[in-house]
């Protein structure tokens, strides 16, 4: 289902047959260094990852990560969206590129689009958002759509120290 549109890109729910696209970009250099390793080696791990993240919380929510496309070819660039994480009492925005698709402004563009959209169709009036504490690139973008760091975190006592930015929508 297509969800919104900007000038270059085109956002729509996942479904199963990302999961080559999933599969990729999950096991990149740059997403297990900044979000982790979600344990998905598979085509079926990746269809798994799929249905019960993104589809779970759109069935729950209205709303999840979206595989961002350049409108024109289709051609999938990464994954952008709000998530409601139980451990954040905010719904958070959530974003990820295939680096060779990084410095084209395509994050800024599918987040500021996310956010606004967060606004007016979901009511939001206030979204977080997560970064390991070395994600310069991350941490660049959320400063461009106006987050501001706000705290330290951690989602659970064992886990990793992470930076919580926050943008008054």
């Amino acid at each position: 289902m297509l969800v919104l549109q900007t000038e270059r890109l085109s956002l729509r729910w996942l479904h199963a047959g990302d999961a080559a696209f999933i599969l990729e970009l999950v096991n990149e250099p740059s997403w297990l260094r900044y979000i982790g390793d979600r344990g998905v080696a598979t085509l079926e791990d990746a269809e798994n990852y799929i249905r019960n993240g993104p589809v779970e919380m759109y069935r729950r929510l209205g709303f999840g990560l979206y595989l961002v496309e350049l409108k024109e070819a289709g051609q999938p660039l990464g994954i952008c969206g709000l998530i409601k994480r139980e451990a954040l009492e905010d719904v958070d925005l959530g974003f990820a590129f295939l680096p060779r698709y990084w410095g084209r402004g395509y994050a800024f563009e599918s987040a500021a689009a996310v956010v606004g959209h967060g606004k007016l169709v979901f009511g939001l009036s206030r979204i977080v958002a997560i970064t390991s504490q070395d994600n310069d690139p991350s941490a660049k973008v959320l400063a461009m759509l106006g987050f501001r760091l706000e705290r330290m975190l951690r989602l659970d006592p064992d886990g990793e120290e992470l930076k919580l930015y926050a943008v008054a929508t």
